[in-house]
């Protein structure tokens, strides 16, 4: 279950499906991942085909990434069984 946001529009289109705060392209994509992610108990849930699960390293250790598109990607962690400070982030 998502407990957290880092990225305020990410919880707006989770909570309201409020579109405003997120890049519209991105919008169907973001959620399903949201969907996955707050259905998840364990990082591992999220290892589907096209979402490149992976491990961060250095500052953000401890931090899972999943593809969007292109350079941006959708961030979390786990607390537990929940998804916490998730995040949308252009990397590039």
């Amino acid at each position: 279950m998502i407990k957290s946001f880092k990225h305020r529009g990410l919880g707006k289109l989770f909570h309201n499906d409020d579109q405003s705060r997120i890049k519209p392209e991105h919008a169907s994509k973001l959620a399903r991942i949201l969907d996955r992610l707050d259905a998840s108990s364990r990082p591992q849930d999220m290892n589907l085909p096209n979402y490149k699960l992976h491990k961060l390293s250095g500052k953000d250790k401890g931090t899972r990434s999943v593809w969007v598109t292109g350079n941006w990607r959708v961030t979390f962690k786990f607390d537990g069984n929940n998804a916490v400070a998730v995040d949308y982030r252009d990397y590039h």
